[in-house]
């Protein structure tokens, strides 16, 4: 009842941290849904200098999403944890994250440039389904979950391979193999109201029109809502969130030249080429 009960509340102890983000997508997309929390308003002061906002297009919306935090779930597919080394029956999920402005927007229908990036000689490919948040919360109850999500899109996780073992290897953070720029492609948002959750559905990914990765929805370890709740017990969530919601198995390398074609049923297709 108390966790319920902190899920509702307005969060009020934080309201001198939000971000210009969380104000522009709280005013922009609605009011806050029962079991989910809205930050509150804050005057901006001057700065002395101006730092670009990132935003995501909305199909069918003339509005953009501002982006807040990017959060990732690492190992949500069985066979994924299972090739990274890892026991899915006993590990807890766990979150990473990736700058705002590791975004790379993708529009359909096109082909965007992807830069190889530096400090690495295996760079992989990670395709998932991804969840952007109007509303927030602590500890929100997986049945009220759902209910802060306003739209999905379909994303790429790309990840210095390389870098990530060796940091791992030394018992170091790795987010070097993780968070860097272009690291998160991802395609326009569609919103919840027009194509429903995602629950089931095929997940592919073709590199040069080979497929490497081909999964189904359902096989995710924790689902959409349980992320949410899960990620709010440990952070407070707010509008503007998104998070990257784990990738199948068979992740592998690309080089230049290469041309990545991504996949979710109900979504268009996402595709870059390695330049």
């Amino acid at each position: 009842m108390k966790d319920a009960q902190r899920a509702l509340a307005q969060p009020s102890r934080r309201s001198a941290l939000q971000s210009a983000a969380a104000m522009t997508v709280g005013a922009a997309v609605g009011t806050v849904t029962s079991g989910c929390a809205a930050p509150g308003e804050l005057a901006a002061a001057p700065t002395p200098f101006k730092v670009p906002g990132v935003f995501l297009p909305i199909v069918g919306s003339p509005l953009s999403f501002p982006v807040r935090r990017i959060y990732c779930i690492g190992r949500n597919y069985a066979a994924h944890a299972r090739e990274m080394g890892s026991d899915p029956t006993r590990e807890p999920p766990f979150f990473f994250q990736k700058p705002t402005d590791a975004i790379q927007n993708v529009a359909i229908g096109t082909v965007a440039d992807h830069p190889y990036p530096t400090l690495t000689k295996n760079y992989h490919y990670e395709v998932e389904l991804v969840a952007a948040l109007d509303k927030g919360g602590k500890d929100i109850p997986v049945e009220k979950a759902l209910d802060c999500v306003y739209a999905y899109a379909l994303g790429l996780d790309m990840t210095r391979r390389d870098l990530q073992r060796a940091m791992g290897d030394e018992k170091k953070p790795w987010e070097i193999g993780k968070s860097f720029d272009h690291s998160a492609p991802i395609g326009p948002l569609h919103l919840v109201r027009d194509i429903g959750h995602f629950t089931k559905g095929s997940i592919w990914l073709k590199v040069n029109g080979v497929t490497k990765q081909s999964a189904d929805l359902t096989q995710m370890i924790w689902s959409v809502a349980e992320q949410i709740s899960k990620l709010s017990q440990a952070n407070e969530l707010f509008p503007g969130d998104i998070i990257y919601s784990g990738t199948p198995e068979n992740v592998g390398p690309v080089v230049r030249g290469d041309v990545i074609e991504c996949h979710i049923d109900k979504l268009p297709h996402l595709s870059v080429k390695i330049v």
